[in-house]
């Protein structure tokens, strides 16, 4: 038996299926084994078995190992990759990486195995007087505690009675000793309570629609606090009832524990979560969960689309608009994308809920690609909050300087004297955006990425945030050596420390990717805020989406304007769907919620059509303008990212394939909207300078973006890196 193994390197040039004979080992397809290669020993992973080979009998290596006690990779996967790898022009290697936890890879984690012992079956109806000298007190001990309690773990009876009496037992062979599998169940202080929930009328209708059909992709479009999670969990129920496993994607992993407190107060421990704040041991225990079918429901971000369950009847991806969904490092895909492959070979609902739809998924409900289902009001006929728009240029022309308008100061004070919540929501992080000399000009900026750094006063000093590279604070420019240094844009951090000013006798809490590194420190953040241990909650986007806190009555969006002007064909919806969502939170009991949304551009569509929490009006209004521009969803736009550490080599592919693909656009003047080349916005992260080519293609996408790898293909040199992007999320 020959077997046809991918060989576990990153690298092109062994992207390819090797042929090595099977040997004495039981090997099934998708199992991953231990290779002769070249001179050294490495991982693999068995794609396929075969019979015979063209490979020369003197030349065939064999299998030295399985690595593990079943296939990590079932059939499904093994489709899966060969999707992904036609689509995005992947190497396969990437993508098997995806299906497995990363620590799995070199045997850094394993599964955790305690040792215990018994009383052998010999002694266990015998008097302990007859081997236990009277003398041997520590050994008559431990055996009488053995004994009462069944088995115990060594390291236990060794800590509480005495390591050597065990030892000796154990060696007379009156214990028995043995090892059993150890669960590390994360967030295992998470449980929430089961409540029975009489579903509205148009929750029951989407149920119904939902768990009546088959294979049909539904678009759930419910406005913030309609109970979008609770019709989730009846199609869930229904999918497990019917032995089927299921699938819920959240965007933001701070949002996955909340979610897994309801779940498995709903579903117990058929529920695993999966994602990357995991320890490396939690995260291993729960893929096992789902690969042996111990767990049934996979929870988690983005990556839980690759859960390693069988038999799926139903995947589902809450606040489906979230870019996060889409990956911008190397493997590059769309969740989405991804979920439908699956959704397919499963014959299975796909359902994708959001308040604010993108607009390529709106657009596609409209023409009837997926099944719109909405839920128009809130739980209880609650009302929506009342959204206040704050003009920031009458503030400054009436003398107010600061960040937070005299609307906003009194709507905070109301609801502290009130005995109320707040969330504040900045979308930037740090204390300032920028340092400034005003003499001269000199902007600080990091040595390794063309990007400016954001001052972080808890730890005075400048921090990159795109390598992370940190630097001493400035006191006077080091080109003009002035002291008069200006800060940029206000962050978290700042807006925070003025609101402790102003309300010294509330708890303020701040949550940004400063405040979240610890693995559980989400989970803290936001389990202090909802038991009332802190009035204000300062925080960027993390705060935005699905959080529910009764006694949260008002919502200060401090720059609204942040997402507005961003040099992207998006910025419009993004900035739609933070209004509306981060304007969700407040509200939600049976406190009535208000929001006050600060900007300095107060006539702008977007506005006023988010304070009328008008969708529809807005997805018009979008959709109109992306049709006459010909971007998404009226086309598809390929972005061809190149970056090397020398510009000249950077420059150099980018004329290669620019020349190329010129060539393609005139063979193909239909379907070319668009064609340029470029610096990328970012023009160094890393070291690495990066250029760019944008497309946009209105028809016959499949055929060329296969030209268009072939074009990438014939140029890479070894001297700089070239990945093609379909609809990046970020465009930077």
């Amino acid at each position: 038996m020959i077997a046809e193994v991918i060989v576990d390197i990153s690298n092109s040039e062994v992207d390819r299926i090797f042929d090595y004979a099977v040997g004495n080992v039981a090997v099934e397809c998708g199992s991953r084994v231990m290779i002769p290669f070249g001179n050294r020993k490495i991982e693999g992973y068995v794609i396929g078995l075969k019979d015979n080979t063209d490979v020369p009998p003197d030349k065939l290596k064999e299998i030295c190992d399985v690595l593990d006690d079943r296939p990590v990779i079932g059939k499904e996967m093994m489709t899966l990759a060969h999707e992904m790898s036609k689509r995005y022009h992947l190497r396969y290697v990437d993508i098997l990486r995806l299906f497995i936890p990363s620590q799995m890879r070199g045997g850094k984690i394993k599964e955790l195995k305690k040792r215990y012992v018994r009383i052998a079956d010999a002694y266990r109806e015998c008097s302990p007087d007859t081997f236990i000298r009277p003398s041997a007190k520590a050994q008559r001990e431990v055996f009488d505690y053995v004994a009462e309690k069944g088995e115990t773990d060594t390291a236990y009876l060794g800590r509480e009675f005495s390591a050597a009496a065990v030892r000796n037992l154990t060696e007379r062979g009156i214990f028995v000793c043995f090892e059993r599998g150890q669960r590390r169940t994360p967030y295992s202080a998470e449980l929430g309570e089961n409540k029975s929930v009489t579903l509205t009328a148009a929750q029951q209708n989407a149920v119904n629609a939902i768990c009546e059909s088959k294979g049909i992709s539904f678009l759930l479009h419910g406005v913030t606090g309609s109970g979008k999670t609770e019709v989730y969990m009846h199609c869930i129920a229904a999918a497990l009832q019917a032995g089927k496993t299921a699938i819920m994607l959240e965007p933001e992993i701070s949002l996955t524990p909340q979610v897994l407190r309801n779940f498995r107060a709903r579903f117990g421990d058929s529920v695993a979560i999966l994602h990357s704040g995991l320890s490396a041991g939690e995260r291993f225990d729960e893929w096992r969960r789902l690969l042996t079918g111990e767990a049934k429901v996979a929870i988690g971000a983005r990556s839980a689309i690759f859960a390693p369950l069988c038999n799926v009847g139903l995947i589902i991806i809450d606040e489906e608009h979230d870019g996060s969904y889409v990956s911008d490092s190397n493997p590059r895909y769309s969740t989405l994308e991804v979920a439908t492959m699956r959704a397919k070979y499963n014959g299975c609902n796909l359902v994708l809920g959001s308040a604010t739809p993108s607009v390529e998924s709106y657009h596609k409900a409209r023409v009837g690609e997926y099944q719109l289902l909405e839920l128009k009001e809130r739980i209880a006929s609650r009302p929506l909050p009342e959204i206040e728009i704050v003009n920031m240029c009458e503030e400054l022309r009436s003398g107010n300087n600061g960040f937070l308008s005299r609307r906003l100061m009194s709507a905070l004070s109301d609801c502290m004297d009130e005995g109320n919540q707040a969330i504040i929501f900045i979308n930037r992080r740090g204390y300032s955006s920028f340092v400034m000399c005003p003499s001269c000009g000199y902007v600080a900026k990091c040595e390794r990425c063309d990007v400016s750094l954001v001052y972080h006063r808890d730890e005075n000093v400048l921090k990159c945030h795109y390598c992370n590279n940190r630097y001493s604070s400035l006191d006077i420019c080091p080109q003009c050596k002035s002291p008069h240094l200006r800060q940029g844009y206000i962050g978290t951090q700042k807006v925070a420390e003025q609101i402790r000013k102003m309300f010294p006798d509330k708890n303020v809490l701040r949550m940004d990717n400063d405040t979240t590194q610890n693995k559980d420190s989400h989970l803290e953040i936001l389990r202090r805020f909802g038991e009332r241990d802190a009035d204000i909650l300062v925080g960027t986007q993390m705060i935005a989406k699905g959080h529910d806190f009764p006694c949260v009555t008002l919502v200060g969006i401090v720059d609204a304007d942040m997402s507005l002007h961003f040099a992207d064909y998006r910025a419009a919806e993004r900035t739609f769907q933070l209004i509306t969502q981060v304007a969700g939170r407040a509200g939600r009991d049976v406190k009535p919620g208000r929001v006050v949304l600060q900007t300095y551009s107060p006539n702008h569509y977007v506005y006023r059509l988010a304070a009328r929490n008008d969708y529809a009006g807005f997805f018009e209004k979008e959709c109109n303008l992306r049709e006459v521009t010909k971007y998404p969803p009226f086309s598809k736009i390929v972005r061809i990212l190149i970056t090397s550490e020398s510009q000249d080599a950077a420059f150099a592919a980018l004329k290669a394939d620019f020349d190329d693909m010129n060539v393609l656009a005139r063979e193909n003047s239909d379907c070319f909207a668009y064609l340029s080349a470029m610096k990328a916005p970012v023009k160094k992260i890393q070291d690495r300078y990066r250029v760019q080519i944008i497309a946009r293609i209105v028809k016959d996408f499949d055929r060329l973006i296969g030209r268009i790898y072939d074009i990438t293909d014939a140029h890479a040199d070894g001297k700089s890196t070239c990945f093609v992007e379909i609809n990046p999320s970020n465009m930077s």
